[in-house]
């Protein structure tokens, strides 16, 4: 449980910060308290980083007052803030993977004398940290050789040994299995029962409910409010977030002709990682495959796809067979594929966003192997009109987009290829609250051109708001289909991808 004095540590008055053409913060003020963890939400630009980085000395603000143990403290640079007691672990984590674990942790603060480094402190030091966190490691093992779970955990030991009471963590799941995410939560609450102050930034309304003690909401930059314990609620956090009713949240509409057969997997297998699977999507129709970690979703993706090669099984069109051998093959049969790592499989980051809309049917736009400006550009703007891409111009490079923006773009490239089939790979991973409303709306959009929708993802809330059919995965294989609005509950979802025996209904077919 929480700290029950509840003392205010740390509170931030009247935070303003401005950067060219962004006033990124106005007149914020928030209050964090001991042995609590603070949870901060809002969408893409709504100024949850940039506080936090005016907290931890990145940034200085233009106007305000922050004040720590109740003095005006400035926080004129990180090591400042770390010998304040604030940390940051950001999401993109500040770790050198060519040192030691003990020389990352106490990295820019190294104890010695007469020039000379004391490793034999740091190693006591970052054992005893570690130690704290239950961490099994070496701290002479390289940090470039651990996972990043515990890479964390070296970021989570540095607070620790310098004597921390603040931490701060942005996005901390954001590339962590389900058990590492566990992991995770155990230290924080151990964190908290010790009287550290913990503020965590999360798009995922799920993780509200397991560690927050309270939480609160910007939106373009101004602080909206705070929910405090018992009355933590996620309809009213959307509200606060994106200033409408969770009701519209999932909303989408599909309509349009079914299109039957559109496409069909026949006992498609890698002999490895997915056995002989079988299923049908048709056009029109958003078909959601959901399952734990590991349960080969993304791998029977792939093999549809092309981009893994197949043992076995074949892929059909229109009731047409495919052969699909290359991911080229699948373009041309009508097959797009929006991979669950849209940065590192997806989009080329450090090309435009008319580069990357247009990547897939520039041999259409040609003539004699001459690119023709004028119908790429036309293709650009109105992808860009059509999805409502945040862009400030079509010649901005992908890598300066929100996530949101980011996956609309990579939406966009498939779109014109004019799919018969998309397969969606974790679409809204990464994405805050707002874009991932308009995306469920795009998807909605798409199916009812008569394209079959297939649906991966981890988040099961989205899954019963969206999808019409569920195939549930486990061990490389589908072990059941829901095809009752009604029966396409979270509990029944899980309950197949456990293994665990469902709620009796008379709904799901075995497969």
């Amino acid at each position: 449980m929480p700290n029950e004095t509840n003392d205010v540590i740390l509170s931030v008055r009247n935070i303003s910060k401005g950067f060219p053409g962004v006033q990124a913060l106005s007149s914020v003020s928030l209050e964090i308290r001991r042995g609590e963890v603070h949870v901060l939400m809002g969408e893409n630009g709504a100024g949850k980083s940039t506080l936090m980085k005016l907290l931890a000395g990145v940034y200085e603000p233009d106007g305000g007052e922050i004040i720590l143990n109740g003095e005006s403290v400035k926080m004129e640079n990180p090591l400042k803030a770390q010998k304040l007691g604030v940390n940051l672990i950001n999401q993109e984590l500040n770790i050198a993977p060519s040192l030691t674990v003990a020389e990352n942790v106490f990295m820019g603060n190294e104890p010695g004398r007469f020039g000379l480094i004391d490793r034999a402190y740091m190693a006591k030091k970052s054992a005893e940290a570690l130690a704290k966190l239950g961490s099994s490691f070496p701290v002479d093992a390289l940090a470039g050789t651990l996972s990043i779970a515990e890479q964390q955990q070296i970021e989570i030991a540095r607070s620790i040994v310098h004597d921390g009471k603040i931490l701060i963590m942005d996005e901390p799941t954001a590339a962590l299995s389900d058990r590492e995410t566990e992991r995770l939560f155990e230290l924080i609450l151990s964190l908290r029962s010790k009287g550290m102050a913990i503020i965590y930034i999360s798009h995922r309304l799920a993780e509200v409910s397991i560690i927050a003690d309270q939480v609160s909401v910007l939106r373009d930059g101004a602080f909206i409010g705070t929910l405090r314990k018992p009355n933590l609620d996620n309809a009213e956090i959307v509200r606060m977030m994106v200033g409408r009713s969770l009701t519209d949240f999932y909303k989408h509409e599909v309509s349009g002709e079914r299109i039957e057969g559109r496409l069909e997997v026949k006992g498609l297998t890698d002999g490895k990682r997915v056995k002989p699977t079988s299923f049908r999507a048709a056009g029109g129709e958003i078909l959601a495959i959901s399952g734990l970690v590991g349960s080969g979703r993304t791998e029977l993706a792939r093999l549809i796809f092309g981009a893994d090669k197949k043992t076995g099984g074949d892929i059909f069109l229109d009731g047409k067979k495919a052969a699909i051998e290359t991911p080229g093959d699948a373009i041309r049969y009508g097959i797009g594929y929006v991979p669950e790592d849209r940065k590192s499989l997806g989009l080329f980051l450090e090309m435009s966003g008319h580069e990357n809309i247009t990547m897939n049917v520039m041999g259409s736009t040609s003539t004699a192997g001459v690119l023709s400006g004028r119908k790429n550009d036309a293709i650009t703007r109105t992808a860009i009109d059509r999805l409502r891409i945040r862009i400030a111009s079509p010649r901005t490079i992908a890598l300066s987009l929100s996530g949101g923006n980011q996956q609309k773009l990579l939406l966009a490239r498939w779109l014109e290829i004019k799919p018969k089939a998309i397969i969606l790979d974790e679409p809204t991973r990464g994405v805050d609250v707002g874009a991932k409303s308009e995306i469920y709306k795009l998807i909605g959009e798409i199916a009812s051109q008569g394209v079959a929708v297939v649906f991966i993802s981890s988040e099961l809330p989205e899954v019963v708001g969206i999808a019409q059919r569920v195939l549930v995965m486990r061990d490389g294989g589908i072990v059941a289909e829901l095809m009752d609005k009604k029966d396409i509950t979270q509990e029944t979802i899980m309950a197949y991808a456990t293994g665990v025996e469902p709620p009796q209904s008379a709904f799901a077919a075995n497969r």
